[in-house]
């Protein structure tokens, strides 16, 4: 997945040369992730630049760019560190466009990494996707694959409306095939099924779609056939593909890895209520993380975060 957001990058930097890379260690050293790795050799310091340890300088700096003619990708090392730019993504990024009428554009992308799993502890290891999926004017992306990322990547940067961009911190040795036409996007705010099935709706998107698509392996063997809707994006949603699903199904299983509480379950699972109530068999099942901060116990980070095992329960339950 890092060569293949890579390769999104190198690519629709050779096509327009309006677009530029900022962010800490985006440069020489290659990214945090090694995902910016080459792009500083062959476009240069003018639009691959490192930038100080200051997230609101990034995204600050990125939206006065975009506002200019330009449409920077800008790095935060991790979702946590958003934090600190909040008021340039949720104030100033995602509202320019209906603040002047729509006499300035924000084609920006902020890419940063979200999710546990890597022993990083409590503040370095949150999934808190949900929050910027709530701003109208900003879509938030977050894709499962490698073939996706790429893809999403280079619609992204194509777009004309601001994205932040959500790549799963353990999801950059995920391996699969890449489609080699540069001119192969896919468009934001669509959802894809990942596998069908007749007796549960799974609804679920980035690390969560291979933990559900594991645990409808296993539930195959016992005869229970799993559908699995991934959101792809969580903004715009595209819920149409999980009404379809659950018209079909009668039964719900969202899963997220972030917390339960004002989560992204409960929206899908208020929509599912509001549009396909008459459909309704049993109770949505809703699988998150347990409600503690991340800790930094690699036996007990384990526990918190959603397994495969915690989906087989929750399907089993709705059935």
């Amino acid at each position: 997945m890092s060569k293949a957001l890579a390769q999104a990058m190198y690519e629709e930097m050779e096509r327009d040369p309006n677009i530029v890379v900022l962010g800490e260690e985006v440069g020489a050293q290659g990214g945090t992730y090694g995902v910016t790795a080459g792009l500083f050799e062959k476009f240069g310091k003018d639009r691959v630049r490192d930038t100080p340890i200051s997230e609101g300088v990034i995204v600050g700096a990125a939206v006065g760019a975009a506002m200019n003619g330009l449409r920077p990708v800008a790095e935060i090392m991790g979702i946590n560190f958003a934090f600190l730019a909040m008021d340039q993504i949720v104030n100033h990024a995602a509202k320019i466009h209906s603040m002047f009428g729509g006499q300035f554009k924000c084609p920006l992308v902020v890419r940063t990494t979200s999710g546990g799993g890597k022993q990083l502890a409590a503040t370095h290891s949150q999934t808190p996707d949900v929050i910027f999926a709530h701003f109208p004017g900003l879509k938030v992306v977050a894709p499962s694959t490698p073939a996706e990322a790429k893809a999403l990547l280079k619609a992204s940067i194509r777009s004309d409306d601001p994205v932040f961009f959500i790549e799963h911190s353990t999801m950059y040795s995920e391996r699969g095939e890449v489609s080699d036409d540069p001119n192969f996007l896919l468009p934001i705010g669509k959802s894809d099924i990942k596998r069908k099935g007749k007796d549960v709706t799974i609804v679920t998107y980035s690390k969560m779609v291979s933990v559900s698509l594991k645990a409808a392996a296993e539930l195959e063997k016992e005869g229970i056939e799993v559908e699995i809707i991934d959101l792809r994006s969580l903004r715009p949603l595209d819920l149409d593909p999980v009404f379809e699903s659950f018209k079909k199904t009668n039964r719900a299983v969202i899963v997220e890895e972030g917390w339960k509480t004002f989560g992204i379950g409960s929206e899908v699972a208020t929509r599912i209520y509001e549009e396909c109530f008459d459909y309704l068999d049993a109770p949505i099942e809703r699988v998150a993380q347990k409600e503690v901060p991340l800790p930094y116990s690699a036996e007990l980070e384990r526990a918190a975060i959603p397994q495969v095992k915690d989906v087989i329960a929750a399907v089993k339950k709705v059935l």
